[in-house]
C-alpha cells in the first residue's frame, strides 16, 4: 500500500484536477444558452431558405441551375464540408463525427470515387492531415459568434469546384444539436440539391423572374448553400459547448468519487501506521 504522504499528494493532485473541471464546466453552462440562442434564431431563416429552394428547384423548367443539375456518368469524386471544433475536453464530440465521415468516405472510395474536404475547426484539420486525404480549404478559429463572412471563402471553393465539374457530390458533416444530452453526427447532401420533401411543394408553378432566371438564381443558390453550411456551424457550436458542460460533469464527479477513494486508503494506511506502532511499543514493553 503507498504511504500516507504519497496519498495526500495525489489527493491535492485530483482536487486541483477538480477544480479545472468544474470551473470548465460552469464556463460551458454559462455560454450554452447564448449559442442556442443563435441557432434558434436562425433555424426559421434556414427552414424558409429550403422552402424557396424547394419551389425554384420545381419551377421554371427551361432553365436549370448548375445546383440542381446532377452530372452525368459515374461519381469520380466527393466533397466534404466538415464542421468541427477549434477547442477539446468535449467528450466524443468529434470523435463520432470523424468516425462517421470516415465510413461515408470508405463507401465512396471502395465505388472508386476520390475524396475532398473542406474543414472547418481546428480539430478536423489537425485529425484528417494525419490520413490520405485531400484538403481543398480550411477555416478556424470562428470563436464564440460565428460570421457567414469568415466561412464564404471556403464555401465559394467547393461551390465553384461543382461548377467545374470537378466535384460530383457535395456533403456537409456536422454535430446536429438534439438537447443538452444528445448531439447527432449528421451528413446531408447538398449538392446536387436533393428532391425536397415540402408537402406543399407537389404542384408544379413557376415564378417570375427579374431581371432574369439565370441570374437571380444564381445569387440565391449561392446564399441558400451558405446559410445552411452557417446554421451546421452555429449547430456545432451549441453541441460542443452541451459536450463539454456534460464531458466536464462527468469529470469533476469522477474526481469527487477519486478522492473518496484516495480518503479511504489514506486512512487505512494510517491506521496501519498506528497498529504497527502500538504493537512496537506493546513488544518492547514484553521484552523488558
Amino acid at each position: 500500500m503507498a504511504g500516507s504522504k504519497e496519498i495526500t499528494g495525489k489527493i491535492k493532485s485530483v482536487e486541483n484536477t477538480k477544480k479545472v473541471t468544474s470551473a470548465l464546466e460552469m464556463v460551458s453552462a454559462s455560454k450554452i444558452r447564448k449559442s442556442q440562442d443563435l441557432m434558434n434564431a436562425t433555424r426559421p431563416y434556414a427552414k424558409m431558405m429550403r422552402r424557396i429552394i424547394g419551389h425554384l428547384g420545381k419551377a421554371n423548367p427551361e432553365y436549370r441551375h448548375p445546383f440542381t443539375v446532377e452530372h452525368d456518368g459515374d461519381v469520380k469524386k466527393v466533397a466534404f464540408i466538415v464542421v468541427s471544433t477549434d477547442r477539446g475536453l468535449c467528450g466524443g464530440l468529434n470523435t463520432n463525427l470523424f468516425k462517421k465521415l470516415l465510413g461515408e468516405m470508405g463507401e465512396w472510395r471502395e465505388k472508386g470515387a476520390e475524396v475532398s474536404l473542406a474543414t472547418m475547426g481546428k480539430k478536423a484539420s489537425s485529425f484528417f492531415r494525419n490520413i490520405r486525404v485531400e484538403i481543398a480549404s480550411h477555416v478556424q478559429d470562428l470563436g464564440e459568434n460565428p460570421r457567414i463572412e469568415d466561412l464564404i471563402g471556403s464555401i465559394r471553393t467547393v461551390l465553384e469546384a461543382y461548377r467545374a465539374e470537378e466535384v460530383d457530390r457535395v456533403y456537409l458533416v456536422y454535430n446536429a444539436f438534439i438537447n443538452t444530452m444528445a448531439q447527432k453526427p449528421t451528413v446531408e447532401q447538398l449538392l446536387p440539391l436533393p428532391v425536397t420533401q415540402d408537402e406543399e411543394v407537389r404542384d408544379i408553378w413557376d415564378y417570375v423572374y427579374e431581371p432574369d432566371a439565370e441570374s437571380l438564381l444564381d445569387t440565391v443558390m449561392v446564399r441558400y448553400i451558405e446559410s445552411l453550411v452557417f446554421q451546421a456551424v452555429l449547430e456545432n457550436l451549441a453541441s460542443e459547448h452541451a459536450a463539454r458542460m456534460i464531458a466536464m460533469k462527468n469529470a469533476t464527479d469522477n474526481a469527487g468519487e477519486l478522492i473518496d477513494e484516495l480518503k479511504l486508503a489514506f486512512n487505512k494506511a494510517r491506521q496501519a501506521a498506528i497498529t504497527q506502532e502500538i504493537s512496537e511499543i506493546v513488544s518492547g514493553a514484553a521484552a523488558v
